[in-house]
């Protein structure tokens, strides 16, 4: 288990992963607010972490990948109001989908996705041990976190309290409060909406204290990685640290904290309130999750990138290239045993792995695995690879794969090669035979309109890509 360096907001460096306990590492995600069907900008934040808490299972880190699933806010129960339909179905509805999605995606590392409503009792327990630090103050319409009683608020963000002009969000408006950027953490009951008993009166959480509550729950007062969108940085995961470091007085609630980039589209960021985004339902009718998976992966967690359809022509000209890549090394018979096979291997996935032990960086990581498929075909073309080294070769594969799931190792047992190519192909081997070069050119030609090159190898007929 190598040194592995990731950004961290909260330090605005690189630094060492040093978990809490050992190679335990306890990773919490801000998971969706489940009104409606997700897109491939949720998706991206998503398939990120999915692929980074697969990527410290590899490196030999026992993870704990625990979500939160907000299914109480405004916006259900707006939705629910405009749809006719009680909040908590309409919530149950969607989230069925998002996991749906989650299935459809290959994301499978998250241990634990933990609703709001299941967690009421912790907090309640988290807003009354706020009281009785009196950093909570009530209005009539809910009970508010004063953050001017926080010397070091706004650590994460850059932010002072003064700063906090344009903290105002879902539930958290009031005109009475004291700091324009104090934050709900408790709503009164509004009739016709959903609420729960609880000791300072019925009501619902506010969408901060949600967090703070699941992650103590599952994780106690700190834990090792925050991670979500960089739109949550501030005022979201500004307040959650100041709810859970107020209550506990430990320092920091989370270590590390990670924030992925936002997805445009046309250079807007996509999102449901502009209208502009793909719904990953709808892209996956066009597109196969590997190659959302491998788009998403080739870009660098937490810089931007934007969608268009030529950035998905280049993935799957990519993928492509993988994919034949793997096809040539299993139709490897017998061929020269050549030591350099295995020194080019062992090259590749020594800076393979260094580029993902630096922050993530997977544009780096891929890039030094293109590099190998073009230095690995020049010696395929030479015949220059054995069979025990193609099998290494695609051990290293499997075993990136088990990290990023990008390549579907199921189509590469079928052949990508048309009927009509391989008949063409039958035929010209016959021409071969009865030594009629003329027409077996003739064939070659016919074959290569199809896309396809002509190797006549000791083997037998290779087919290339062109």
């Amino acid at each position: 288990m190598g040194k592995i360096k990731i950004y961290n907001t909260l330090s605005g460096k690189k630094e060492f992963l040093k978990p809490l306990k050992g190679k335990r590492v306890n990773l919490f995600v801000c998971g969706p607010t489940v009104y409606d069907f997700m897109h491939i900008g949720n998706a991206r934040t998503i398939v990120i972490f999915d692929m980074f808490a697969k990527y410290l299972k590899n490196q030999g880190f026992d993870v704990f990948y625990l979500q939160n699933i907000t299914d109480i806010d405004d916006k259900i129960i707006l939705r629910a109001r405009e749809k006719g339909v009680v909040a908590k179905d309409l919530a149950e509805a969607f989230l069925k989908e998002y996991l749906k999605d989650m299935d459809a995606l290959g994301v499978n590392s998250v241990k634990k996705y933990a609703k709001a409503t299941g967690h009421i009792k912790e907090i309640t327990s988290q807003i009354t041990r706020l009281a009785e630090k009196e950093y909570v103050y009530r209005l009539d319409d809910g009970l508010y976190f004063d953050i001017s009683k926080v010397k070091d608020y706004g650590k994460l963000s850059n932010r002072t309290a003064l700063q906090a002009e344009d903290s105002v969000s879902r539930i958290d408006y009031s005109k009475s409060k004291k700091n324009r950027g104090d934050f709900c953490l408790w709503k009164f009951e509004v009739k016709g909406e959903p609420s729960w008993k609880s000791p300072f009166g019925a009501g619902r959480p506010g969408w901060h204290i949600e967090d703070t509550a699941i992650t103590e729950s599952f994780f106690g007062a700190q834990y090792d990685i925050h991670g979500g969108g960089r739109d949550l940085i501030f005022p979201h995961h500004e307040a959650e640290i100041t709810q859970m470091e107020s209550i506990s007085g430990k320092k920091p609630m989370a270590k590390y904290w990670m924030h992925t980039g936002f997805l445009t589209i046309k250079g807007q960021k996509m999102s449901k309130s502009l209208n502009n985004f793909v719904a990953i339902s709808d892209f996956l009718k066009r597109y196969s999750y590997q190659q959302l998976r491998f788009w998403i992966a080739k870009n660098l967690w937490r810089s931007p990138i934007d969608y268009s359809e030529n950035a998905m022509i280049e993935v799957k000209m990519s993928l492509d290239k993988i994919e034949e890549f793997l096809r040539k090394l299993k139709g490897i018979k017998e061929s020269v045993k050549n030591p350099l096979a295995v020194k080019l291997l062992k090259k590749a996935e020594e800076d393979f792995y260094a580029g993902l032990a630096d922050d993530f960086n997977t544009p780096k990581a891929f890039a030094v695995l293109f590099e190998f498929i073009k230095e690995a075909n020049k010696m395929l073309d030479e015949n220059m690879i054995d069979k025990k080294s193609a099998v290494k070769i695609e051990e290293f594969f499997a075993k990136m794969n088990s990290i990023f799931d990008i390549i579907n190792f199921d189509k590469l047992k079928t052949s990508n090669v048309p009927a009509e190519v391989m008949e063409l192909v039958k035929a010209r081997e016959q021409y071969r035979k009865d030594s009629d070069w003329e027409k077996s050119d003739e064939l070659r030609q016919e074959i290569e309109k199809y896309g396809f090159s002509v190797d006549d190898t000791k083997d037998g007929t290779v087919l290339k890509k062109m």
